[in-house]
């Protein structure tokens, strides 16, 4: 790699004056006899040539540029000499090791999964996980047939999913940016509050994210699906938002409330209603299925809201969120949540063994869910209100049983 002298008046590096026992040999190559430096400093801009070739010539007798050497200037031998003029080796060129390892596919790939290992966890894989299967298990309740499992419905079914995954990233992202401080005591892991990603980035996916959730459905033209995210969108972002007004997760009640309407009602309503009259070209109805799996969905989403809050007392309470948790105590309000969960699945029950569907669900009906409701049950003697990380696990299993009571709901005729 080309070098250039640069010359400076710092003591540090590589110092070089003319004469004393520093240059006790002469250098000859090619007849070069070497200046005094005064001279070679004030003439260095009209003598590049000279001056690299002299350099080259130092470089190749010293190891390395960061040994110091003292000089006389026009006095008696071992005399160091006032001015000291150091010689700094700089790239004229810059250097293609940088350009090389950013262009390594190793790095590449590295980045690339570093990026998507932290957007995994920044859009909450749990919720959109479990939102997934929701939009599937509504979208089978407007199936009447057979054949009505067909190309057009998994294209109506991909519509929803994909319009959806935007606006989940939206909602997830809106509330990690605004609970950034909040999330550094209570979920030091994610993505923002950890620092593995940048606010910068974190603000582009969630705009961007919006963004693309509203194009995909103004293209996809289905009014359901629309108002879908519609109605997603706007109170979200009221939750999250911390301005006069909104910033409705302070307040227990109206956070409560969101989380009912979305997940109870406005999920698998519009999900439904999507694929009946958009992709089937049918009328609007409300059949019994979908009014049981409202009912249900309401009561576990409703103890899904309360249960969240139980793990960020902490964080909450030092942020001004008087979550109902922070209210009345985390035990009461865990057994509330249990009670609502199991409610639920008691509806779920009943509902199988009362469907006009054939025995073989009915009895997929009640057994599975009489299998989640002790297997929540089972769990909740483990559970330790006082630790953070047991309380989150109970969160999450309660994210886990959805999961698995969204087939059934599927069921349900």
């Amino acid at each position: 790699m080309d070098r250039v002298l640069v010359v400076s008046s710092s003591p540090n590096a590589f110092s070089v004056t003319n004469g004393g026992n520093l240059w006790q040999r002469k250098y000859s190559t090619n007849n070069i006899n070497y200046p005094n430096p005064s001279s070679c400093v004030s003439k260095a801009s009209q003598h590049k040539r000279k001056t690299q070739i002299e350099y080259n010539l130092l470089r190749s007798q010293q190891p390395s540029l960061n040994h110091h050497y003292k000089c006389i200037e026009g006095g008696p031998p071992n005399q160091e000499c006032n001015r000291k003029y150091v010689v700094k080796a700089a790239p004229a060129i810059p250097s293609f090791d940088s350009e090389s390892d950013a262009s390594n596919p190793k790095n590449i790939f590295d980045s690339v999964k570093n990026f998507l290992v932290n957007l995994y966890y920044f859009c909450y894989p749990y919720t959109m996980f479990a939102r997934t299967l929701g939009t599937i298990s509504a979208s089978l309740l407007a199936v009447e047939k057979l054949s009505d499992i067909s190309p057009l419905f998994f294209i109506g079914l991909l519509q929803v999913l994909v319009a959806h995954f935007f606006m989940d990233l939206y909602i997830n992202g809106v509330n990690q940016v605004f609970d950034l401080e909040i999330d550094k005591i209570n979920k030091p892991y994610l993505p923002l509050a950890s620092g593995k990603l940048s606010i910068a980035n974190g603000v582009f996916i969630t705009v961007s994210s919006a963004i693309m959730s509203f194009w995909l459905s103004s293209i996809i033209g289905s009014r359901p699906l629309i108002w879908s995210l519609v109605l997603c969108f706007l109170p979200w972002t009221a939750y999250s938002v911390n301005v006069p007004l909104l910033r409705w997760k302070r307040y227990p009640l109206l956070a409560a409330i969101l989380m009912f309407s979305s997940w109870g009602v406005v999920f698998p309503i519009t999900f439904f209603l999507h694929m009946q009259t958009f992709v089937f070209k049918r009328p609007a109805i409300f059949p019994r299925s979908l009014i049981v799996s409202v009912v249900f969905l309401s009561l576990y989403s409703l103890g899904i809201a309360l249960s969240k809050d139980i793990p960020d007392i902490e964080g909450d309470t030092k942020f001004g969120v008087r979550s109902l948790a922070a209210h009345l105590g985390p035990k009461r309000v865990f057994w509330i949540c249990v009670s609502l969960f199991e409610t639920a699945f008691g509806v779920a029950l009943l509902a199988g063994a009362t469907s006009s569907a054939c025995l073989w669900i009915k009895i997929a009906m009640g057994v599975g869910n009489a299998v989640l409701a002790s297997i929540l049950w089972y769990q909740i003697k483990y559970i330790d209100l006082t630790s953070p990380a047991s309380t989150i696990s109970f969160y999450k299993l309660n994210w886990k049983l959805l999961c698995v009571a969204y087939f059934l709901l599927a069921l349900i005729r």
